[in-house]
């Protein structure tokens, strides 16, 4: 089974009009590649991608394949619930180089079969280039749209040469381990509180918000197969408020880069609170 490794679900930090600031973005991924992790993922959960516009991806995206880090340490994610954006959003993405696609399912019609969903990624694959890969992404808990583990199975079979790996943020233990047990493709964990398990069954790594903090840190966890019991408290802190915002919260306390606080619309910052509960005072 591939190694996939740590990648780190790039936050997006943003100017105080608003726009993506390049620098920071570009300076941010470039230290975690120095720190351990083996790649970035740009745009994703934690990346509030479902929030940034067509225009605003593509300059992220250029600054970013402009930068040291390289193309094949590069996953984009695609949001969007039409086969039609989705593809378009993959397409800017080969332009620039970039072959390996984290991909939501279509989040806006719940309720539907796995038969629906299988032709919406068929659809997909079949208009996207034979060059860009798939990261197949179960999230329910934001999409409110499952990936059973038979409907992965199914697609992974039929699809073997576009589907990369898939990413597990569920956080149950239990599917997960269903789908260690296809052995077919990686399986990456979203929790890191369940990476050192994953890891242990063969796991192939993770694509982690916390790794925006401690790259190297989870890297030595994934390596070892052993939990790092201070990191899941920390990460049970961050769960228990709203996570983006408590991880770039922290963010901007470790760096001293106050803008990696700001917030797309409609997550808003951190209440007291909320804060104290990640940010102890002292």
């Amino acid at each position: 089974m591939e190694r996939f490794g740590i990648y780190t679900a790039l936050l997006t930090p943003f100017t105080e009009r608003g726009d993506i600031d390049t620098d920071l973005l570009v300076r941010h991924a470039e230290a975690l590649l120095a720190e351990g992790a083996d790649g970035v993922a740009l745009y994703g959960t934690t990346g509030e991608g479902a929030s940034i516009g067509r225009q605003a991806r593509q300059r992220g995206i250029d600054a970013l394949t402009n930068s040291a880090v390289p193309r094949a340490r590069i996953v984009l994610g695609i949001c969007a619930p039409s086969v039609e954006d989705a593809a378009t959003q993959v397409e800017e993405g080969l332009a620039q180089g970039i072959e390996n696609f984290l991909l939501l399912p279509p989040f806006y019609f719940k309720g539907n079969g796995d038969d629906g969903l299988y032709d919406w990624h068929a659809e997909l694959f079949a208009r996207c280039d034979s060059r860009a890969r798939f990261i197949l992404y179960h999230i329910p808990q934001v999409t409110g749209v499952p990936l059973s583990v038979a409907l992965v199975g199914r697609l992974v079979a039929d699809f073997p040469a576009r589907i990369r790996a898939i990413k597990d943020s569920s956080g149950d233990w239990g599917n997960a381990e269903a789908l260690l047990g296809l052995n077919t493709i990686p399986v990456l964990i979203g929790d890191e509180r369940l990476l050192h398990r994953a890891a242990a069954l063969g796991g192939g790594g993770a694509i982690s918000g916390v790794a925006n903090l401690c790259p190297r840190r989870l890297k030595q966890l994934f390596d070892s197969a052993t939990e790092d019991r201070a990191l899941s408290e920390e990460v049970t802190r961050i769960v228990s408020v709203p996570v983006i915002p408590a991880l770039k919260a922290m963010l901007a306390e470790k760096s001293a880069e106050p803008a990696w606080e700001r917030l797309r619309a409609p997550l808003t910052p951190l209440d007291n609170s909320q804060r104290a509960v990640v940010i102890p005072a002292g």
